[in-house]
């Protein structure tokens, strides 16, 4: 599972199909309606929150939009109810830099053409949830 941290802008078409994907399956962990990934380190930061269920509405709200944006068909009705817009959720300028490295190691091969337009990108804007603060990568990351 892997929940961008960055901007959902930044995905090729694949990535951000597969981060739909990974963000409905965390919605369901998330609520209770599952019994696997309830303990991946990827949720941490959304379990922190005052309302995990509305955390995790609003980052599938953005990342709905960015598909919109797209001219891509993804249910909105998939999305649970937000609630209360919670607070930004922090996440450091190293664990951005370190998702933003990421993605461009799998565009190189699966996407060239997006590759190179995100490549030139020198300020990383995060996932419109999260607020960047100073620091290293997350602790929840998984060392590769």
């Amino acid at each position: 599972m892997r929940l961008w941290s960055i901007h959902p802008k930044y995905l090729d078409p694949k990535g951000l199909v597969a981060l739909w994907r990974e963000a409905l399956l965390a919605q369901k962990v998330l609520r209770g309606k599952t019994k696997g990934y309830r303990n991946h380190p990827q949720l941490e930061r959304f379990k922190k929150s005052p309302s995990p269920a509305s955390a995790i509405a609003v980052y599938l709200i953005h990342v709905y939009e960015e598909s919109r944006n797209r001219g891509y068909r993804f249910d909105r009705k998939r999305i649970g109810r937000a609630g209360r817009k919670p607070k930004a959720i922090p996440v450091t300028a190293g664990q951005i830099k370190h998702e933003f490295t990421r993605l461009l190691e799998k565009t190189k091969k699966r996407s060239p053409l997006f590759h190179k337009r995100i490549s030139k990108t020198k300020r990383i804007m995060p996932h419109p949830l999260f607020k960047k603060v100073r620091g290293r990568v997350e602790k929840w990351e998984k060392k590769r």
